[in-house]
């Protein structure tokens, strides 16, 4: 059995690590730990490279507190200026003793509404609840509540973590 440390004790990004690990290796057994992990960068990352830097230092930071496990997971969320709007991002980093994947998730442009109270210094799932009158919108995240469910933060971040896999499925390649 392989240990996967997933840099989050966030139940929606530890869901999206299970799910993606599983069908990329239908053969293997994993036992998935999710741990509070630094990202060493802002609580609102707002940039492509500030987000990037955080999955990674999260991936690196887990390597060096769990050195003995097989994998090791970061994801950021983070935001991004696109002309004069602001796009939600984020970063999957998944590390191996030899080996590094990286992709980044969905981007899609946020209501001016929320723009407006995170340029006012409201974290991004603050102001989704305020503008959209709901609680907690961290569970199916602002693009779950702005596609009805259509796409949740657990299909994005599921479908991204694959894609960070991508060079462990096919290590001739990578």
């Amino acid at each position: 059995m392989k240990t996967v440390i997933i840099a989050s004790k966030n139940p929606v990004k530890i869901e999206a690590v299970k799910i993606a690990f599983e069908k990329m290796f239908l053969q293997e057994k994993f036992e998935f730990i999710g741990e509070s992990i630094p990202s060493d960068v802002s609580d609102q990352p707002m940039s492509d490279k500030e987000t990037l830097q955080g999955a990674t230092n999260r991936a690196n930071n887990a390597q060096t507190k769990f050195p003995e496990a097989d994998f090791w997971v970061g994801l950021e969320g983070g935001l991004e200026e696109i002309a004069e709007d602001l796009g939600s991002i984020a970063w999957i980093v998944v590390k191996s003793k030899d080996k590094i994947g990286k992709a980044r998730a969905l981007t899609f442009l946020l209501p001016p509404k929320v723009t407006e109270l995170i340029k006012q210094g409201k974290e991004m799932s603050e102001a989704v609840n305020i503008v959209f009158e709901v609680n907690n919108s961290q569970h199916n995240g602002a693009i779950g509540t702005l596609t009805n469910d259509i796409i949740t933060r657990t299909t994005d971040y599921m479908e991204t973590v694959v894609l960070a896999l991508v060079p462990f499925k096919n290590p001739d390649l990578y």
